[in-house]
């Protein structure tokens, strides 16, 4: 049980990949701090864990990040300690830019980028102090590679890897680690709780995100790459892992693929 007693606090963890992520770190001895905006839900995850005198239940809306300062300072004291921070809270979206409101651009970059972006800055001070910590930085394939109906989800992935890929050069010799994992198609929730144009929930689920990855066999294998102290791992598909190699060295080609392919 690599993770016993370790402090873990994971955002995002109603459903899907947070709540795999707790359940799996749970069945390790874990000590867990669960958020999400929903209490209700998160008190229902915490009855599943395996150890559930060992989590908290934390509500934490990452919009607003005003009162980040404090919230920080109080989840410290819930355990004494913190030793892992996974930022996986975030939302999606399905629209063609051309129709999507300046306002949901503004929603998804506050809560997928600055919010994420302000409670690791908030955290951070605790870690360089304690000259330990980890920030798991749950981002997306396409914080790798730009598809339809996703461009401003894909502006705050590919954020997130230009201020965490910054950091984790800033705060190396403070033995901090950093990992940034870019999940494929896994089998959640985010396409029904995308945005559309408007700001409204699609309310649908993918095709690609039904038959995609399952949230247990994701969360084993990140788990995995941060005992590993990973920099960066792409999780998913064989096609989502290939069309990042694609991207890097024939860039163009990957273009053409996008344009025809299905990636609702």
């Amino acid at each position: 049980m690599a993770f016993l007693n370790k402090t873990v606090w994971i955002t995002g963890a109603s459903s899907g990949i947070g709540k795999a992520l707790t359940l799996e770190l749970s069945k390790q001895g874990a000590n867990l701090i669960i958020s999400s905006r929903n209490i209700k839900t998160l008190e229902k995850v915490k009855n599943k864990c395996a150890y559930p005198d060992k989590v908290k239940t934390l509500p934490l809306d990452l919009n607003n990040y005003s009162n980040f300062n404090t919230i920080v300072k109080n989840t410290i004291n819930l355990f004494g300690s913190i030793d892992i921070l996974i930022n996986n809270g975030g939302i999606s979206q399905r629209s063609l830019a051309k129709d999507t409101s300046i306002k949901v651009d503004e929603q998804i970059m506050n809560t997928n980028y600055i919010g994420t972006v302000a409670l690791s800055k908030e955290l951070l001070p605790y870690f360089i102090k304690s000259k330990n910590g980890h920030f798991v930085v749950i981002t997306s394939v396409v914080g790798k590679i730009g598809t339809p109906l996703r461009s401003s989800y894909a502006a705050s992935k590919h954020a997130l890897h230009g201020f965490f890929d910054s950091l984790r050069a800033e705060i190396y010799d403070d033995n901090i680690k950093i990992t940034l994992a870019c999940p494929g198609f896994v089998n959640t929730n985010v396409s029904i709780n995308a945005l559309i144009g408007d700001g409204s929930k699609q309310n649908t689920l993918d095709n690609a995100t039904k038959n995609g990855l399952q949230p247990k066999i994701f969360a084993k294998r990140l788990l995995k790459a941060i005992l590993k102290e990973k920099h960066e791992i792409v999780i998913g598909g064989k096609k989502e892992i290939l069309a990042v190699y694609v991207k890097r060295f024939f860039p163009e080609i990957l273009a053409k693929i996008i344009r025809k392919m299905d990636v609702v």
